[in-house]
């Protein structure tokens, strides 16, 4: 390598050499920074906010009048249908066209920035669309011939803390969605699913029409719970967003009214969390017991009676039903077993058995039934051949008649194989008999007439039966040897 190559790959001495030492550690700081950079454009909604568009866009749902009166009308009624038949997509396409979201974001957005005048409409209209709807509900419940309580209308009775939940996420969604520039659409119609405002109305108003009251509270009770946490949603991420609060405001009666509508929402969610607790311990009691019965069940020498009443919650009691003798022993063994149940162990058990129908005399019944049921099956079939051989009997005793008949008199019929050919030709053919009728004209001069009786099929018409006489007339004419012949009809 020449000197002027050498010297494009040597570094000056003036310049800093890169060493170990000179190398800059990593910054873990600029890489939090960093991090927490991207975390905020990931979940910043400030940029994506527009304020006087959101609050114009609310204020304009709130109005319930004209066609929203109507709108919410027919989706109490679609609702009401669905609900009274169980159809899930009936009741969702009611929820997509229900206005009751309008008035209820109108609070959360008045109570967010102050507006009182805003907040008294919201609550007006609320008012009369709640008021509506249950009215609706009613009187579509009363006129309907379908009262049952249907499944979709008995899981709007019993709220829980899930509802709570639905309701304080559901309107978290609709109101980041509300303030969004180009308001997401489906997000609003997937909250309105979710939150589900119009089937517990639907429900109140089934409640008032059977007279059955607990199902209005608690209906009204699932819908004051969507309220107010839908709302609540809206106040809280309104702030947060720092919407302009209006200059006439009076900033004392606005943290009063924060702060009533903060001690409504702890109201309302304290007996939604007893309620949710209480239904978690049903549902562990009922898990228990159904663990408890399989056990018992496993011995195939056990016969156990269940009925939907053998489990009391209300009075901590299982009654065991066993067909057959319990002995004490076995008894100690189910009482002990209930203890090693978490959710059962302090029920009363009581054990219920029938010392007249233990299993060996159930066995030996049992045993004695098939005995008759063979008994019974060999007299029968002997029953069956002796009327066999009784049939037969009387056909040759029949046959020898007619043919000692036959050679005492050659004009005599034999009546049997008459009628039988008669009945095959002629299958609507009832009833037949034949005589030889005396008859005289001059009451000097006595003839011998034939005369066959018949019966048709009732079913035939008169010029049907007609004809098939006429047929039958002239069989029995060549079959007989014949020259005359009378056919006379049995009414």
């Amino acid at each position: 390598m020449s000197t002027e190559e050498e010297n494009k790959f040597s570094f000056s001495e003036d310049e800093p050499k890169i060493t170990e030492e000179t190398m800059p550690p990593a910054d873990a700081k600029g890489l939090w920074e960093g991090l927490k950079i991207f975390m905020n454009e990931l979940l910043d909604i400030q940029k994506d906010t527009d304020k006087d568009q959101t609050i114009a866009a609310i204020k304009a749902d709130i109005p319930f009048k004209g066609a929203t009166a109507w709108i919410l009308i027919f989706a109490v009624f679609v609702a009401s249908i669905g609900l009274n038949v169980s159809s899930t997509a009936v009741v969702i396409g009611a929820m997509l066209i229900s206005p009751l979201m309008g008035p209820i974001l109108g609070i959360g957005m008045s109570l967010a920035i102050n507006d009182i005048d805003t907040l008294r409409s919201s609550f007006t209209n609320l008012l009369v669309m709640v008021i509506l709807s249950i009215i609706t509900a009613y009187l579509y419940f009363v006129l309907s011939p379908l009262t049952e309580l249907t499944p979709e209308l008995e899981s709007r009775t019993e709220p829980n803390i899930l509802d709570v939940f639905v309701a304080i996420f559901g309107g978290l969604a609709l109101i980041v969605a509300r303030t969004k520039k180009g308001t997401i659409a489906s997000v609003i119609f997937g909250v309105a699913i979710a939150t589900a405002l119009m089937p517990p109305l639907c429900t109140a108003g089934y409640g008032l029409a059977v007279g059955n009251f607990k199902f209005f509270l608690g209906a009204m009770y699932l819908f004051a719970i969507n309220t107010t946490f839908i709302a609540l949603a809206t106040f809280l991420v309104l702030k947060v967003l720092r919407f302009p609060m209006l200059k006439y405001a009076n900033s004392a009666k606005r943290k009063r009214i924060s702060r009533l509508a903060s001690l409504v929402a702890f109201a309302v969610m304290i007996p939604a969390v007893w309620t949710f607790w209480n239904v978690l311990q049903i549902s562990n009691i009922k898990r228990d017991y159904g663990t408890f019965i399989e056990n018992i069940q496993a011995n195939p020498e056990i016969w156990l009676q269940e009925r939907k009443k053998d489990l009391d919650i209300e009075n901590r009691k299982i009654n065991l039903n066993f067909i057959g003798e319990v002995t004490p022993a076995l008894e100690a063994a189910y009482q002990n077993d209930l203890k090693n149940y978490e959710h059962i162990k302090d029920f009363k058990l009581k054990v219920n058995g029938n010392k007249n129908r233990s299993f060996d005399k159930i066995s030996n019944a049992l045993d004695r039934a098939y005995e008759d049921i063979d008994e019974k099956q060999i007299v029968i079939e002997g029953l069956q051949k002796q009327i066999v051989e009784l049939k037969q009997e009387v056909t040759n005793l029949n046959s020898q008649l007619e043919s000692k008949a036959s050679s005492e008199n050659e004009n005599y019929v034999a009546f049997s194989k008459v009628a039988k050919d008669a009945k095959i030709l002629h299958t609507d053919l009832r009833q037949f008999g034949f005589a030889k009728m005396l008859s005289s004209n001059d009451f000097i001069k006595v003839d011998t007439i034939p005369v066959a009786a018949v019966k048709w099929n009732p079913a035939l018409t008169d010029s049907v039966q007609a004809l098939r006489e006429k047929e039958l007339e002239a069989w029995l004419r060549t079959e007989l040897s014949l020259d005359t012949l009378i056919i006379e009809r049995i009414k």
